[in-house]
């Protein structure tokens, strides 16, 4: 089973750690997001160890269409499938459902929809979310829950969140007898139940309550970012965060930019997720200590100087961004590959000097200093 200590706590902002089968990990952290059990730009199992990952984030869903839960398991799990030793955390497949999904039935069982790939009708409920994560068998599995649009009508949103936690009870259940029987891939798969209740605040507070009467090895805050103002969001975690298990790990599901992270770790979050770095990476647009650039800017065409002075990820300290600026312009793909290794590298670096910044006392400076200064565009 997993452990989670609180190692130091600045304020809320916590420092701790959280022990695996697949290994430990270290407090505030951002998981690297291979949706399809793949980093998109080229990055492979060993790039994620160069850049620091001790987290990789798979999703149910997209494996669940392609290449097929069955298969992985026959493959012996994800772990071994995509030769990764570390954690894997696999969303439910909840979001995908309710954001591609055009037409669906959602009903007490679960939810019927269409396939995104090609149109084939599933069913998807507390049940089979555990079957088929239990198949990939990842280090960490997400219940399965109703991902409501913001804002939602309350009358709709009450429903919903009670919906959510009588889903946990079951996501609990079934994972249990999984993790009993002989032959599953990863008996000690461990299992985080997920907040809801929208934008209402009575509403996330009762939902909270009830899901933490149900034993899990972590709690996640979700149905945030997701087109509501960062304001609403921060406010939504101060509600909810007092009433979050202090032993248990907390992480806030499609979290985000780096200025996102520093100011929910500051409310106490200790884990987050987001497509952002690789995403923004794969379009030219970069983070750095001094702010964000977009490599394709035409003042870049000439400059020697690598994405970020201080930066050691692998293409920093081997190419300029004149010459990442004319990969992308021609159209190759070491270009986005590039991109994409300093982005990620740059956010597992952003919680490591939070991680510092915490195990020394100085986590408030830190967030002072770098709060809004990683939210600006550089100016050279």
């Amino acid at each position: 089973m997993a452990k989670y200590t609180l190692l130091k706590q600045e304020g809320r902002a916590r420092r701790g750690r959280f022990e695996t089968v697949h290994g430990t990990v270290e407090t505030p952290v951002f998981m690297n997001v291979g949706t399809c059990a793949a980093i998109r730009g080229g990055i492979s199992t060993e790039d994620l160890k160069e850049v620091k990952c001790q987290v990789e984030l798979s999703n149910t869903y997209h494996l669940h269409i392609r290449p097929g839960d069955d298969l992985i398991y026959k493959m012996g799990g994800l772990h071994k499938f995509m030769k990764w030793d570390r954690p894997i955390l696999t969303d439910s497949g909840g979001f995908q459902v309710f954001s591609l999904a055009k037409l669906r039935k959602i009903t007490e069982e679960g939810v019927t929809f269409n396939s995104h790939f090609d149109g084939k009708r599933i069913f998807m409920g507390p049940e089979e979310s555990m079957r088929i994560q239990s198949h990939l068998g990842s280090t960490i599995a997400m219940a399965f829950d109703e991902c409501i649009e913001n804002p939602a009508p309350y009358k709709y949103v009450k429903a919903s969140h009670e919906r959510t936690v009588r889903w946990l009870r079951r996501c609990r259940d079934e994972l249990d007898r999984l993790n009993s029987e002989e032959g599953t891939v990863n008996p000690d798969q461990l299992l985080f139940g997920i907040n809801q209740g929208g934008t209402y605040e009575d509403l996330r507070i009762a939902n909270m309550e009830a899901i933490k009467e149900i034993p899990c090895d972590g709690y996640a805050i979700g149905g945030l970012a997701v087109g509501e103002e960062a304001d609403v969001m921060y406010h939504i975690i101060d509600v909810v965060e007092p009433h979050m298990p202090k032993d248990k790990p907390r992480y806030l599901m499609g979290v985000g930019t780096p200025q996102n992270i520093i100011e929910a770790v500051y409310r106490g979050v200790d884990f987050f997720d987001c497509v952002m770095p690789s995403r923004n990476a794969r379009h030219g647009n970069l983070f750095t200590w001094r702010g964000k650039i977009n490599v394709l800017n035409e003042k870049y065409m000439d400059d020697p100087r690598p994405i970020a002075e201080e930066c050691d990820c692998p293409a920093c300290r081997h190419y300029s961004r004149s010459y990442i600026r004319h990969l992308f312009k021609a159209k190759e793909m070491l270009g986005m590959r590039l991109a994409v290794l300093h982005n990620l590298y740059f956010y597992n670096d952003l919680m490591q000097k939070i991680r510092d910044a915490l195990d020394e006392g100085r986590f408030e400076e830190f967030y002072h200093e770098y709060v809004d200064l990683l939210a600006t565009r550089r100016a050279d």
